[in-house]
């Protein structure tokens, strides 16, 4: 039965990377010299090509840094490296929950060095020669030790109760997680803005003038009371805009990059500005935050009803039980499952797209809206004709010509 687990498991690794590969190659076969009406005049003729040029090294990296991956994990999995780090952190405690943080931190920040020199190479090379990248060495190397503590505090604090939950309860220990796991989703998505973002950027109020006149008026006309609008200092990462709704109840605000404001009319920012509205007006929000508790709570009770199976450690090689890695050979083999669900999240955020779209129509400012995404698409050097299949699978928005089309 272990091997039949584990050659499951490594059929699961291959499918998920040849899967990704093939993906990627469509998408990289479907360019196209000639483009649909709606497209024309985005790119020039030297744009255009600039920004095949990006999209085939964004592929190259990704193909690079994916087998990579795919390569350190098969090599685990055969050399019984999960069940090394097992033996080493239980030679340094006995603690169940001890071992399961050292397990994962020792993981985690292997993963993060063997990774970082790809995100270097992204970060410094490939966006630096787009003229994208703004990030310094010192921004780079803070974000990363910034990361590394909130991944402590955070990640550590939510490990460490999981373990002592399953001490407590047992198998009814995914009741009290789900709980946990739901009452942090909450809070985070109230408070993300105001507690998470700030360690990382600068969030200051959208200053009198203008454009704060005209989202007001907006906002007045929509029915939609919105007093925190604030910029944030996206430009000391990267050229690339965006704008994003966030917060529930009284802590909901708009977040504009000041990249956006640079590179958009005042018209053309409070059509966006309207699109986030509309998902606030379509509660898209609270579908999504309810629609993923149901789905944590779904594959808590799944890993309650598999966690106590010996072939759960056995399988990677651990001589001993230990619910850590444990937790490794179920992810593995969940996820064919969280693919599923994900292409599902991803159909639905497709349609909620669409949804906030016809919100702007209703207030005729799609042509602005139009507008502003093509502006946007040409600054980011965004691809225009991704493969159906590959949208299918890895878009959670529609592309710019079914958004296009849809608002006309």
């Amino acid at each position: 039965m272990i091997k039949i687990i584990f050659s499951i498991i490594v059929a699961i690794v291959i499918f998920d990377f040849v899967l990704d590969q093939f993906l990627t190659f469509l998408n990289r076969s479907n360019w196209s010299n000639k483009l649909p009406e709606e497209l024309d005049g985005i790119y020039d003729p030297e744009n255009y090509k600039k920004q095949q040029n990006y999209k085939k090294e964004n592929e190259k990296l990704s193909m690079i840094t994916e087998s990579f991956s795919f390569i350190i994990i098969m090599l685990m999995l055969f050399l019984n490296g999960f069940a090394f780090v097992d033996n080493l952190v239980r030679n340094w405690t006995d603690s169940p929950i001890l071992i399961s943080l050292l397990f994962f931190g020792i993981l985690f920040f292997c993963s993060d060095i063997l990774s970082t020199p790809f995100a270097i190479y992204d970060t410094f090379v490939v966006e630096e020669k787009y003229g994208f990248n703004k990030t310094t060495p010192l921004i780079f190397i803070m974000d990363k030790l910034k990361g590394y503590l909130l991944t402590v505090l955070i990640g550590g604090g939510l490990i460490s109760l999981f373990i002592w939950f399953y001490q407590v309860a047992g198998v009814y220990f995914w009741l009290y997680t789900w709980g946990l796991v739901s009452a942090f989703s909450i809070f985070m998505s109230m408070f993300y803005s105001n507690l998470i973002v700030p360690i990382f950027n600068k969030q200051t109020p959208l200053e009198d003038g203008e454009l704060r006149n005209a989202i007001q008026e907006f906002s007045i006309k929509a029915g939609f009371k919105l007093k925190n609008i604030f910029v944030i200092d996206g430009s000391k990462r990267s050229n690339k805009a965006n704008a994003y709704f966030t917060g529930l109840g009284a802590k909901k605000r708009i977040v504009l990059y000041d990249t956006l404001i640079k590179q958009l009319t005042t018209n053309e920012i409070v059509a966006v500005l309207a699109h986030e509205i509309g998902h606030y007006k379509k509660k898209h929000t609270l579908t999504g935050l309810f629609l993923s508790i149901i789905q944590t709570g779904l594959t808590l009770f799944i890993l309650s009803v598999f966690i106590n199976n010996p072939l759960m450690c056995n399988v990677l090689g651990a001589t001993k039980p230990g619910i850590h890695i444990g937790l490794i050979t179920f992810g593995i083999l969940y996820s064919p499952i969280s693919t599923i669900l994900g292409l599902a999240m991803n159909i639905l955020s497709r349609e909620n797209e669409y949804q906030a779209d016809a919100y702007v129509k209703q207030f005729n400012l799609n042509q602005e809206l139009i507008q502003g995404l093509k502006t946007l698409t040409k600054n980011s050097l965004s691809n225009l004709t991704p493969h159906p299949l590959y949208v299918f699978f890895n878009y959670s928005h529609p592309t710019l010509l079914q958004r296009i089309r849809a608002l006309k």
